[in-house]
């Protein structure tokens, strides 16, 4: 009996506390992240082929430009792609992140595909209204909200003979008034530029078809936008007695310098220079200045750098003060050849490539390495000049990681767990052309990958990568990590908090790259265009990086992989 009553009070006492169990197993936290983001017609923020998406993963915005040939209100998504995969071993089950646009701005929502993309099937409708913003929804075992804007890169232009000062051209009411001089008659105008419809509109009638045209009255004009929009616009053309008068302004590179301003309509401007110590002046040809009606620009090349040189500007009756300038000085890149080389008295497995006790430009990736095992970027004595050092990087599987060999202008700043934050970028102030050093490569087979969406490389050879990027970034802007500000801090831990280069970053405003997957034995040069995204702002920050492996950030590449990289140097 007394065993019966222990029995059953050991099942009443089970099953009491099985009641009393709470479903409190948290879900797993996969943060949803959209890591590329494209639709037809993309263009550049200044409307040139170069493809800017600004993608901000903290505030979850992304923002990118279009031309004048695509309708936003039924913008075809082309291309996304989502961080956020997760693989459970136990029941070999991986789980993709989903994405939901906002059903109001889609044109077919049941048709949107529900996952990343790069291609879509027939019974596909990426359509969206992006008119205005657009929620998007990334969906993991949490849901996250991201919003995308996309600008719409109109330029609309209105020249006329004897115009005084630019067109003001209102998109939102359709109207657009010119000034003219005094002497200009109004029904006698000869219209030399008329695109209110952006580069791909068509204006019907079109005043520049017409040898002059009458505009003593305001007249209305049909234009029609390179995405079919149709609207009446309304275009005054108004006499004033205020004159244009010459101005000028200068920017200065290491060998050149561009002057542009504001002339007379009509009027072609005679620029002069010379050195401020020099009383010789010389005259711009006349065929080397741009012109519209009521602007110019010339670039004067050949120059001297860290030089002051004088300028002034003729146009007509009106001429500039004459105002100075300075070429820009020619910068170096310190221990380029790469020759000098320390370790850390705490840590005998790490090299540094800076001169014992001297100062870094350079660093790698060899404190996340050292952490648990040697060294993967050291320096070696087989160099292309047959002294000093060369750098010598190997892409290797330390206990648990992928690691590349890498070097890089910057500094690595701490190990988070198993995953690196640097510090990206040096200053810098000038204006190189190219890139060059001396390499050779070894090319394993990629057989790790890190990320799922890199898979399809397994197999494959892996390759090696050199880029040089130069930034224009305000100091307010740059970014802190305890104390130290760089343009960019490199955080390569996957989720929310990653942060990687992007050569599209609006604030990049030159950047060349060679990679390549051929094994070379015997020491080979190279030398990387450098191609200038915006030519009105001067560089600030530098960064250079090299790797053994392209994809290493994603920790994927071959074991094995090895680049010698030595006798780097800037071209100007």
């Amino acid at each position: 009996m007394k065993l019966f009553k222990n029995i059953v009070y050991i099942l009443f006492t089970c099953v009491f506390v099985a009641c009393d169990i709470k479903d409190d197993i948290p879900y797993p936290i996969v943060h949803g992240q959209i890591t590329e983001f494209q639709v037809e017609g993309q263009c550049g923020a200044d409307g040139s082929d170069n493809i800017t998406t600004t993608i901000d993963k903290e505030k979850r915005t992304i923002t990118l430009y279009v031309s004048d040939t695509v309708n936003l209100s039924k913008l075809r998504v082309t291309k996304i792609a989502l961080s956020g995969i997760t693989y459970n071993p136990d029941v070999n089950y991986t789980d993709v992140p989903a994405i939901y646009p906002d059903s109001a701005s889609c044109l077919h929502y049941k048709r949107f595909p529900k996952h990343a993309f790069s291609s879509t099937e027939d019974a596909d409708d990426t359509r969206v209204n992006f008119s205005h913003p657009v929620r998007f929804i990334v969906r993991t075992y949490q849901d996250y909200h991201w919003t995308v804007e996309v600008k719409q890169i109109v330029v609309r232009e209105i020249e006329v003979e004897n115009q005084v000062g630019k067109a003001v051209i209102d998109p939102h009411t359709c109207n657009a008034i010119v000034y003219v001089s005094q002497t200009q008659s109004l029904k006698k105008l000869k219209v030399l530029k008329f695109s209110l419809g952006g580069q791909h509109g068509i204006v019907s009638p079109d005043p520049t078809k017409e040898q002059y045209s009458d505009f003593y009255n305001v007249r209305q004009f049909v234009v029609r936008t390179g995405w079919g929009q149709k609207d009446m616009w309304n275009v005054a053309v108004y006499q004033t007695e205020q004159a244009i008068e010459t101005t000028a302004k200068a920017f200065a590179r290491n060998h050149s310098i561009t002057i542009s301003g504001d002339k007379a309509n009509g009027s072609v401007p005679q620029i002069e220079y010379k050195e401020a110590s020099s009383s010789v002046w010389h005259t711009v040809s006349s065929s080397n200045v741009t012109l519209t009606t009521t602007t110019y620009t010339s670039t004067i090349n050949g120059l001297k750098p860290a030089t002051k040189y004088n300028y002034r500007v003729t146009a007509g009756e009106s001429a500039t003060a004459e105002q100075e300038i300075s070429t820009v000085a020619i910068q170096e890149l310190p221990n380029a050849s790469f020759d000098d080389w320390s370790t850390d008295a705490s840590n005998p497995k790490l090299f540094c490539p800076w001169a014992q006790g001297g100062t870094s430009f350079w660093d790698t990736g060899n404190r996340g390495a050292t952490s648990v095992g040697n060294s993967n970027s050291v320096p070696t004595s087989e160099t292309s000049t047959g002294s000093g050092k060369a750098a010598f990087l190997e892409s290797k599987f330390i206990v648990i990681k992928f690691a590349a060999g890498n070097i890089f202008t910057g500094t690595y700043l701490k190990t988070d767990g198993t995953n690196g934050i640097l510090g990206f970028g040096r200053p810098f102030v000038s204006f190189p052309k190219q890139l060059s050093f001396d390499y050779k490569y070894t090319s394993k087979t990629i057989d790790r990958v890190g990320d799922t969406a890199y898979n399809y490389l397994k197999g494959r050879a892996d390759s090696c990568s050199v880029y040089i990027a130069l930034w224009h970034v305000p100091e307010d802007e740059l970014q802190e990590y305890q104390g130290e500000k760089y343009p960019l801090i490199i955080r390569t831990k996957p989720g929310v908090e990653q942060s990687l280069f992007s050569p599209n970053d609006p604030r990049v405003i030159a950047y060349g790259q060679f990679a390549s997957g051929k094994t070379v034995t015997d020491w080979q040069s190279k030398t990387i265009d450098i191609e200038y995204y915006n030519k009105e702002k001067t560089p600030t920050h530098i960064l250079i990086v090299a790797s053994s492996s392209k994809y290493g950030d994603f920790f994927t590449g071959g074991v094995g992989s090895t680049l010698v990289i030595d006798n780097m140097k800037l071209i100007y």
